[in-house]
């Protein structure tokens, strides 16, 4: 089953159900107006949403809405809980390895995450905002489950159970303002705007053999200004899943319904800086600092710019056939009107 949420009908928007295709939605506000109220009760809603998604894909509607992504508002335009964490240790380790730290052995075992604003966030087909191009724009590609209530301290087999959607993330960074931040030992604020996720949250269902052992084994695509950036497998390297994840959030607190969890970057091991760019048969990267930071590593200097006012950013997934499953996030960087 697909969902999204249109900018209509106040802050939260309003809950439509989406063809498998992307084409065709329809909104039911007779089983609920937005998607936090389904997801607050999931149980009851749930299959009467189904039955509306199999009706739009059987063709039952004789004038179906037509679905346009640009309309469209993160599937939850805020959250009461946004945490990401850091899957795919490759990609820590490359930080730490750019400016000359170790990676504790700990982060193997241990996720790294951190709670995200998720008061705002924006839509899929929005621009990218910033006051200024000084403080290092990136994008960072993921993967987000949405979950359903959460009990604390839950095992992993638990939390596996918990996850009643998934989507797509763009988690903007701010790369220059996070030294300063981090080194005050609080973590991230300033440096993480807020951040888009795909028109589209889907039901781990519709990615049928490929989601399993709370993954998604299907590459990431990211385009840059039109060219191909990065394609890495979200499945592969992933060291923690996502239901680990869960239980990982939930060790002290419990978590509502509507909580998102990220994946952290998606990010594959792969041989140095002249291997790993798509160019040269590599799966490239879901962010600018991947990059930077083998070109620091190999050469010393990072050359790699970061983001600049009217670069364009797609991110996006497509199934076995080359259809696309979440929607894309479409996004150009603009400055800030305020």
């Amino acid at each position: 089953m697909k969902l999204a949420t249109l900018k209509q009908g106040g802050r939260d928007g309003t809950l439509v159900v989406v063809n498998r295709a992307l084409a065709h939605c329809r909104a039911v506000p007779a089983i609920a107006r937005t998607l936090q109220q389904a997801l607050d009760d999931w149980e009851a809603c749930e299959p009467q949403l189904r039955q509306v998604y199999e009706a739009l894909n059987s063709g039952a509607f004789t004038s179906p809405d037509l679905f346009d992504a640009a309309a469209c508002h993160s599937p939850l335009p805020r959250a009461y809980q946004w945490a990401d964490g850091s899957a795919y240790v490759n990609h820590v380790e490359l930080v730490r390895r750019a400016r000359g730290a170790a990676l504790p052995p700990e982060f193997w075992t241990d996720p790294l995450m951190y709670q995200g604003g998720s008061d705002a966030f924006v839509g899929p087909c929005d621009p990218v905002l910033a006051l200024s191009e000084d403080g290092g724009i990136d994008l960072e590609a993921e993967v987000a489950v949405i979950t359903g209530d959460v009990k604390v301290g839950i095992s992993v087999a638990q939390a596996a159970r918990s996850v009643r959607l998934l989507m797509l993330v763009n988690d903007v960074s701010l790369r220059n303002l996070i030294p300063a931040e981090l080194a005050k030992g609080f973590g991230f604020f300033q440096s993480k705007p807020a951040c888009a996720f795909s028109p589209v949250a889907v039901t781990p269902d519709e990615l049928g053999d490929d989601w399993h052992g709370s993954r998604v084994h299907r590459p990431l695509t990211v385009h840059l200004n039109g060219e191909m950036f990065g394609q890495p497998d979200a499945g592969t390297d992933m060291v923690f899943n996502f239901a680990q994840l869960i239980a990982h959030a939930a060790k002290t607190r419990e978590l509502c319904a509507g909580s998102i969890i990220g994946s952290g970057t998606v990010s594959n091991k792969q041989g140095g800086l002249h291997g790993s760019s798509v160019a040269n048969g590599g799966v490239g990267y879901c962010c600018i600092a991947e990059v930077r930071m083998y070109e620091t590593i190999e050469t010393g200097q990072a050359t790699t710019p970061y983001l600049k006012f009217g670069d364009s950013v797609r991110i996006e997934m497509l199934d076995a056939q080359g259809a696309s499953i979440f929607g894309a996030i479409a996004q150009t960087v603009s400055p800030h009107p305020g």
